[in-house]
């Protein structure tokens, strides 16, 4: 059985797929940050969702890396957590 590490190699030898992968990094980049902020408050989705005063599917859709969250959404999700959401511009 081949483990992920493995698959993820395999699959990124193709460029095609190498370069699908690139383009989404900020936003799973970003979700990591979300779930990585959260585990260390101790909390989980649902408590998440309650302080923002939302459902737990949308904070599972924020972590998810799939979308585009609006600049609100995360910074309410960052109060939640007891975070600041800080935007900064890089060089590309």
């Amino acid at each position: 059985m081949k483990t992920l590490k493995t698959l993820k190699a395999e699959l990124l030898k193709h460029p095609d797929t190498r370069a699908e992968y690139e383009a989404l990094a900020d936003e799973f980049s970003l979700a990591r940050e979300l779930i990585a902020a959260r585990t260390s408050a101790g909390l989980t989705q649902a408590d998440v969702a309650e302080r923002m005063g939302t459902g737990q599917s949308t904070v599972a859709r924020l972590e998810s890396g799939t979308g585009t969250p609006s600049l609100r959404s995360v910074q309410r999700y960052a109060q939640a957590v007891g975070r600041r959401a800080v935007v900064r511009l890089e060089h590309a």
